[in-house]
C-alpha cells in the first residue's frame, strides 16, 4: 500500500472529496460537487498488483502506467499506425536491421528533479530484462538475455543510445514493442537509492512512483484508491487539472449513481442497461471508442477431457454469440471469434461459430462423453464477465456439461490461472503494443509447455502445447512485407479458431459516461493511452 505524505492542502481536498462521495451515497437526493481541480473517475481497479512498469500487465494498472511513464516512442492514438517520439527526438535504423539508435530530447527531467538521460533509459530497458517479469518477454523476444542485455542495449553519449536485435524484424514491430509498459522509462538514481540485496529498486517500486510522465502515481490503496498528481516538472504540455481520483467500484449501479449524484466525474464500467438509462440525463454524456481489447474462455488441456479436441470443440458451439451480443454487450463490444481484435494488420472478421446444442451433443458423443461432464470455471465478479459466465452455464448445460462457476476478484482469479491450476477461466486480454504479434505471441505461441517455462503466455496458461503454430507465429513476426504478413496471420487464425482450446467471445468497445462539464476525456484504443492531462472541467 502506497501512502506518500501529501501537502496539506491536497490532504484536506482528496478528503473533502471522499467525505463529499460518501455523503452523496448515504443522503438520497444529495447532490454532491467534486473539486474543480480533480477529475473524479469510478472505475473497477481490483486487478492492480504492482506499480513497477517492469511487473505491471493487468488492465487498469496499465492506464496509470501509460499517465505516469514516458517512454522512447508513443503511437499516435488518433492513428495507431503512426509512431512518434515521446522522450526520442529521433531514431535511425541500420542497414542490416539489428541496430536501432537513439537520440533523446535535451533537458528532460524526472518528477523528482533527477535529470533523465539515455543512461536511464538504457538501465530501465536492462532492468525489466533482468528483473525478468510477466511482460519481460515483450523486450526478450529480441534476442535480449540477463547474460546479454547491458550489452546489447547501452547509453553512448548523455543523450544517445542503441538498442540491438538477434534478427532483422520489421521495425515497426520492434518500435510498436517499445511503446509497451515494461519499456517505461523509470528514474535509475532514485531506484537505486531504494534497492536492497540487489533487487534494483523492485520492492520499493511495487507500491511507489519513479517516473517522468504528466501525472504522478500520488497514492495507491488496495481496491480503494488511486491518486495522480500533476508533474510540474514534466516535459510536454501539463495537465490541465491537479488530479486524477480513481474511487473502486465494481458494481455498474452504484457507478450509474454516484455519476447521477455528481460525486463522480466519470464511470468507466457500466453496462448496457445502466448506460440506456443514462440516456435521457441531461447532464451527462458519453464517449466510446473500439479497443484492442478481446473477451474469451480459456480451457485448462491438464484437464483430461476438456484436453479432447473433439470437446474443445463442442464448448465453441455452446456459447450464444448472438444472445450476448444483444444483451450483454450491446454497444460496449462486437462478437468476434478471433485472437486480433480488428484494427490490427491481418484481423480477420470470420465468426463461424453459432449456439448449436445439437452438434455439440455430437461432439461430446464422438468423445465419449455422451451424458456432459462437471467443470468448474473462475470468474471475476465484475460485469460483463459474471454475466457472460452465468449465460455460457446455462447454455452449456442444455448439452450436460455442467459449469461450477468460482467467482473472486481480479487478484484471486488471475494468480490461479497464471498458475494454470484451473480448469476453465473467463478473461480479457489487451493489447500491449499496436502490433498483430501482441495477441499472436500469447494465444497463438507456446514454445515450451513445461510447469517451469521462462515463457508462459497464454497458451502456456492453458496448457496448449503447439510447435507447429508457433513456427508460423515465429515466421509472420518476421515478415517485413506487410500483405505477406497479414496472409500470414489470417492463416493463423483460421487454424486457431478451429483447433484451440480458446472461446473468443467478443472485442471490447470502451464507453465512458461523463458529467457534462467535463471536456477533452478521449479513451484509447490500449489500455495504456487513456490519456488524463488534456482532461479539464467547465
Amino acid at each position: 500500500m502506497l501512502r506518500c505524505p501529501l501537502p496539506a492542502l491536497t490532504r484536506r481536498t482528496l478528503a473533502l472529496a471522499c467525505l463529499a462521495g460518501f455523503t452523496a451515497l448515504s443522503m438520497p437526493g444529495a447532490l454532491a460537487a467534486t473539486p474543480k481541480d480533480t477529475l473524479v473517475v469510478a472505475l473497477a481497479f481490483d486487478d492492480i498488483l504492482s506499480l513497477d512498469p517492469a511487473e505491471v500487465f493487468e488492465i487498469s494498472a496499465g492506464e496509470l502506467m501509460g499517465n505516469a511513464y514516458d517512454r522512447l516512442v508513443r503511437f499516435d492514438v488518433a492513428d495507431p499506425s503512426r509512431l512518434q517520439g515521446d522522450v526520442a527526438k529521433g531514431w535511425t535504423v541500420s542497414a542490416d536491421g539489428k541496430t536501432f539508435s537513439f537520440e533523446l530530447k535535451p533537458g528532460l527531467k524526472f518528477a523528482s528533479g533527477n535529470p533523465l538521460t539515455a543512461e536511464d533509459v538504457a538501465w530501465s530497458l536492462q532492468r525489466s530484462v533482468l528483473l525478468d517479469k510477466s511482460p519481460a518477454f515483450i523486450l526478450t523476444q529480441f534476442g535480449l538475455s540477463k547474460e546479454n542485455v547491458k550489452d546489447m542495449v547501452k547509453a553512448t553519449g548523455a543523450l544517445t543510445l542503441t538498442l540491438e536485435t538477434d534478427k532483422a524484424y520489421a521495425p515497426s514491430f520492434v518500435l510498436n514493442c517499445l511503446t509497451a509498459n515494461v519499456a517505461a522509462i523509470v528514474d535509475k538514481k532514485l531506484l537505486l537509492g531504494k534497492e536492497v540485496n540487489g533487487d534494483l529498486g523492485y520492492g520499493w517500486l511495487k507500491t511507489a512512483y519513479a517516473g517522468s510522465g504528466a501525472w504522478k502515481i500520488r497514492e495507491w490503496r488496495a481496491n480503494e484508491l488511486v491518486v495522480l498528481e500533476r508533474n510540474d516538472l514534466y516535459h510536454g504540455a501539463k495537465a490541465k487539472l491537479a488530479r486524477v481520483m480513481f474511487r473502486h467500484f465494481k458494481e455498474s449501479a452504484t457507478q450509474r449513481l454516484t455519476l447521477e449524484k455528481g460525486d463522480v466525474d466519470v464511470a468507466r464500467n457500466l453496462t448496457p442497461q445502466d448506460l440506456a438509462a443514462l440516456g435521457a440525463n441531461p447532464a451527462v454524456k458519453t464517449t466510446a471508442t473500439p479497443k484492442g481489447t478481446v473477451y474469451y474462455i480459456g480451457l485448462n488441456q491438464k484437464n483430461a477431457q476438456l484436453a479432447k479436441p473433439e470437446v474443445r470443440e463442442a464448448m465453441k458451439w455452446l456459447v450464444d454469440y448472438a444472445g450476448i451480443g444483444e444483451t450483454l454487450i450491446k454497444n460496449i463490444g462486437v462478437v468476434n471469434q478471433n485472437f486480433l481484435p480488428q484494427g490490427l494488420l491481418g484481423a480477420s472478421k470470420d465468426n463461424p461459430y453459432k449456439l448449436d446444442v445439437a452438434k455439440a451433443r455430437a461432439l461430446l458423443a464422438k468423445a465419449g462423453l455422451p451424458n456432459g461432464f462437471k467443470v468448474t470455471m473462475d470468474v471475476r465478479t465484475v460485469q460483463p464477465v459474471s454475466g457472460i459466465a452465468e449465460a455460457f452455464q446455462q447454455t452449456a448445460k442444455r448439452a450436460g456439461v455442467e459449469i461450477e462457476i468460482l467467482p473472486g476478484d481480479g487478484k484471486q482469479t488471475l494468480t490461479k490461472y497464471r498458475a494454470r491450476t484451473h480448469d476453465m477461466y473467463i478473461g480479457q486480454w489487451g493489447a500491449d503494443y499496436w502490433d498483430p504479434h501482441t495477441n499472436a505471441d500469447t494465444f497463438a505461441r507456446n514454445p515450451d509447455n513445461a510447469d517451469d517455462a521462462k515463457s508462459k503466455p497464454l497458451a502456456w496458461r492453458n496448457a496448449w502445447a503447439i510447435p507447429e503454430l508457433t513456427r508460423k507465429a515465429d515466421a509472420a513476426v518476421l515478415e517485413r512485407d506487410a500483405k505477406k504478413r497479414a496472409a500470414m496471420y489470417a492463416e493463423i487464425q483460421a487454424e486457431f479458431r478451429k483447433t484451440s482450446p480458446f472461446l473468443m467471445i467478443f472485442q471490447q468497445t470502451e464507453v465512458a459516461a461523463l458529467r457534462g462539464n467535463v471536456e477533452g476525456l478521449k479513451l484509447g484504443p490500449t489500455s495504456d493511452t487513456t490519456y488524463y492531462a488534456g482532461v479539464s472541467k467547465r
